[in-house]
């Protein structure tokens, strides 16, 4: 099992990551809301990576996991923040693979250092959820509690107790993707399930249409849900990724 390491940020932070030695452009893991670096499909690349020779990292955004980080203090900007600094810390060309908030944090990613990207795997991406799909799905009570008190405690079978912060809904909004054009020159293939109630696929039809630069591919998994953890869930993932090492 790969040794925790830790990148130093500038603010007395730290960003725990795992790194697989290998060839060929660095995979890079990035999670999703709440999730950490030791999930199913995070693994499942760790064990693909060890067996094929792949390059592979797979880090905790700041306040997940074994990163260090105040929840409260937890932005889309922040976490974007983070991701151009590992990539910062590794050389030559990389494929991200973003699994629904880090679907859109690899995004952000691709469009800061567009030179970097060999290609990006995205797993029903979240582009803009805070906006579209979280935002409106809370109970009125919810939202008028953030509005008034600054903050509201949620709690959610899987992901536990935790607070949402209306600094994290006011901040996220200068980091909206779907208001405009998402230039990205290199080759994105995009893993939805059909039946995701998380992240709905048709919210990737509008990504497709704002899309320009590089090919797309989205493929549309009958029966998938949010998780996309099956066994051949986890095969089309490594073969996403395989793909972009040709």
């Amino acid at each position: 099992m790969s040794e925790i390491q830790h990148l130093a940020r500038p603010d007395g932070e730290t960003l725990a990551f795992k790194r697989v030695e290998g060839s060929g452009p660095a995979v890079v893991w990035i999670g999703g809301f709440r999730s950490d670096m030791e999930g199913t499909k995070a693994l499942a690349l760790d064990v693909a990576a060890r067996e094929r020779g792949w390059a592979y990292v797979r880090y905790d955004h700041f306040a997940h996991g074994v990163s260090s980080g105040d929840w409260r203090r937890a932005t889309i900007g922040r976490w974007r923040e983070d991701a151009i600094a590992l990539i910062d810390s590794l050389d030559g060309p990389v494929t991200p693979v973003g699994s629904s908030m880090g679907g859109w944090v690899a995004l952000l990613l691709a469009l800061a250092r567009p030179e970097r990207m060999a290609g990006l795997v995205l797993v029903n991406p979240a582009q803009d959820f805070t906006e579209r799909l979280m935002w409106p799905g809370l109970a009125d009570h919810v939202r008028q509690a953030i509005m008034r008190d600054g903050e509201a405690l949620i709690t959610e079978d899987g992901l536990g107790d935790y607070v949402l912060t209306r600094a994290m809904f006011e901040e996220a909004r200068g980091w909206l993707l779907l208001d405009g054009e998402v230039r990205i020159p290199a080759p994105i293939h995009i893993l939805q399930g059909a039946a995701d109630d998380v992240v709905p696929w048709r919210h990737q039809l509008e990504l497709l249409a704002r899309l320009r630069g590089g090919d797309v591919t989205l493929e549309r998994i009958e029966g998938g849900d949010h998780r996309l953890s099956s066994p051949a869930d986890l095969a089309r993932l490594i073969a996403a990724v395989e793909r972009f090492r040709r």
